[in-house]
């Protein structure tokens, strides 16, 4: 998005845009998935659950790492990844907020 047009939207609308453009790909969201099931994931665990090679995994893994949907501690030679459960909530709470207002309105005609 143009640095100049930036501006037209709210924190929360660049932030949720941020967030979900990193996980809004089949492969990060079997990441993601993946990792809530383990609690913690080493990269190489990731790169034998998926049918992807190992650059790749890489690749969609520090999109997810630079938006902060996951984190990631060096161990050794090897990176543990783990979801960013706070980050995970905002998405939630975002997401319940729309939610609650869809429910809320009295008219459920669309178009």
């Amino acid at each position: 998005m143009g640095t100049t047009k930036i501006s037209l939207y709210t924190a929360e609308q660049i932030e949720m845009s941020s967030l979900l453009k990193a996980i809004a790909h089949p492969a990060r969201i079997a990441i993601l998935e993946y990792l809530i099931k383990v609690d913690a994931c080493i990269c190489g665990d990731i790169v034998n659950e998926l049918p992807l090679a190992q650059p790749t995994v890489s690749q969609h893994l520090k999109e997810m790492k630079n938006a902060g949907i996951i984190k990631g501690n060096v161990e050794g030679t090897a990176i543990c990844y783990c979801v960013d459960k706070v980050v995970v909530a905002r998405i939630q709470s975002y997401f319940s907020a729309i939610s609650l207002k869809l429910d809320r309105k009295t008219d459920d005609s669309c178009c």
